[in-house]
């Protein structure tokens, strides 16, 4: 019953809160680079508080998936405009730019110098610089998590820069920011936010703490998701899609992920992938090999019995059994329409190298048992 849990130093949610980041930002003070998405016109709901506030501003642009070279810009950028406080507005990709700007402004030295997998992974010697965190999106939680995804183009992989002091000063939650979110991305960072509650509570590091999250979360996802996706107006969807990728967000960052998302690094760096469609095409196919392998190697672990209570939460079935579960998610893909990843060029011969990829992946220490590379490939061509 040991364990430890952190997150953002101040959570606020709820509609309407956007102007608490202005609140927060004149309060520290300086200028902020505000990293945000290709769309700047969605971003007045953010600015015009800034302005009432007084806090002068710089935006910088992340189109998409942030790579090392667009964080080196971005820094480059913050420092030549006398920016001292990051202010991400986004998804998943502008937040993980954000929080990865924030924390290399204030450290000296190459990226690689404190990257996990591709660098040397030092810790960061100096605290971030401030950083607020504003999602446009229900699914990915990085407004809560220590770390940025980043794709290190070289290497065609994803890695993370990751450091207990990564976590936002203020994540603002407002389900308002995600109502023009179209069905497609609902859809996608819906999936992510099912994934990143699931694989927690199944987590060889899961807590009493995180497993009330993944809970609840759960059964929101269960709930909401459809109704978020059929009308993107529908406030009382979007409200609790918001609040369960906030817990996913939680969850993850103190319990840890498993083999989706040990696979979705791989992927997402070599081939062109959104990572939302990563994990809603290999949840399925992870969850049943994971209780192949633990039904035949570890027929006691307690994972078995969290499988069946995963089924129970999202089909509402008090007899459900952990393939009704599985099942039940693969309908919900399906019923969503989102493409399989074949579509994406991903294809029967590139399996080995991205499940031994994989095998590196820290997400991979979360997994409720050691998978191996012939098990990574199965779960990868059930999602072709």
């Amino acid at each position: 019953m040991n364990f430890e849990f952190a997150t953002a130093a101040r959570i606020v949610f709820g509609p309407g809160k956007v102007s608490e980041a202005a609140s927060e930002a004149a309060a520290i003070g300086g200028r902020a680079l505000v990293v945000a998405g290709s769309r700047p016109d969605r971003l007045e709901p953010l600015l015009q508080p800034l302005r009432a506030a007084r806090v002068g501003y710089t935006l910088f642009s992340v189109a998409g998936e942030p790579t090392l070279p667009l964080v080196s810009a971005g820094i480059a950028r913050a420092r030549d405009e006398g920016c001292t406080t990051v202010i991400g507005c986004g998804g998943g990709s502008v937040l993980d730019a954000a929080k990865a700007i924030a924390a290399l402004l204030a450290n000296p030295g190459d990226p690689l110098e404190y990257l996990e997998v591709v660098g040397r992974g030092n810790p960061l010697v100096h605290p971030p610089a401030p950083c607020i965190c504003l999602p446009t999106t229900a699914g990915t939680g990085c407004e809560v998590t220590r770390n940025a995804v980043l794709i290190a183009p070289e290497q065609r992989v994803k890695v993370s820069l990751r450091s207990p002091m990564m976590l936002p000063r203020l994540a603002v939650v407002d389900p308002e920011l995600t109502r023009s979110l179209p069905p497609a991305l609902t859809a996608a960072t819906g999936l992510d936010a099912l994934t990143q509650l699931i694989e927690p509570l199944l987590s060889l590091k899961a807590n009493p703490l995180t497993d009330t999250l993944c809970r609840d979360g759960i059964r929101r996802v269960a709930l909401w998701l459809r109704a978020a996706c059929s009308d993107g107006n529908d406030m009382e969807a979007r409200a609790n899609m918001a609040l369960a990728g906030l817990f996913g967000g939680m969850a993850l960052a103190n319990a840890g992920l498993g083999a989706v998302h040990g696979l979705a690094a791989p992927l997402g760096g070599m081939f062109p992938v959104p990572h939302g469609i990563v994990c809603a095409r290999l949840l399925p196919g992870a969850l049943r090999v994971n209780h192949a392998a633990l039904r035949s190697r570890l027929p006691r672990s307690p994972a078995l019995g969290r499988m069946d209570e995963v089924a129970r939460l999202l089909t509402g079935d008090a007899h459900a059994r952990a393939g009704e579960g599985i099942a039940w998610i693969e309908r919900l893909v399906a019923d969503l329409g989102l493409p399989r990843l074949g579509a994406f060029g991903i294809g029967h011969g590139d399996l080995g190298a991205v499940a031994r990829q994989g095998l590196r992946s820290s997400s991979m220490r979360g997994n409720p048992l050691p998978l191996g590379e012939e098990e990574l490939r199965a779960i990868l061509a059930s999602a072709l």
